[in-house]
């Protein structure tokens, strides 16, 4: 449903791991890294925000497929500072389409 080029949208939920707390100070560096592997990808990091609560962490992806977002997560867990939750996000517009279907399913 979603136009040829257009690229899903992601949600990651992420936990600092031990090793992510350890190194703590260097978080804002490995953010940019973070970033630099998105656009390498093809994808961009729409907004990051830390938490409070179960997660220390939302960052919100554009990615141009599932395998690129895959790579991404793969890379991440690798590094060992989070482990990520990713969800699939739609836009209003790609839900109501979504809905619509639905309802014309017999």
């Amino acid at each position: 449903m979603n136009e040829v080029g257009e690229k899903q949208k992601y949600v990651s939920l992420m936990r600092l791991t031990q090793k992510g707390l350890a190194e703590l100070t260097d978080s804002s560096k490995r953010r940019k890294v973070s970033e630099d592997r998105v656009a390498a990808l093809g994808g961009r990091s729409i907004a990051f925000y830390a938490l409070l609560g179960p997660y220390d962490f939302v960052q919100i992806f554009e990615m141009p497929s599932n395998e690129a977002m895959m790579q991404y997560v793969l890379t991440a867990r690798r590094d060992g500072h989070v482990e990520p939750l990713i969800l699939p996000a739609f836009d209003t517009e790609l839900y109501g389409q979504i809905v619509n279907a639905v309802g014309s399913i017999v």
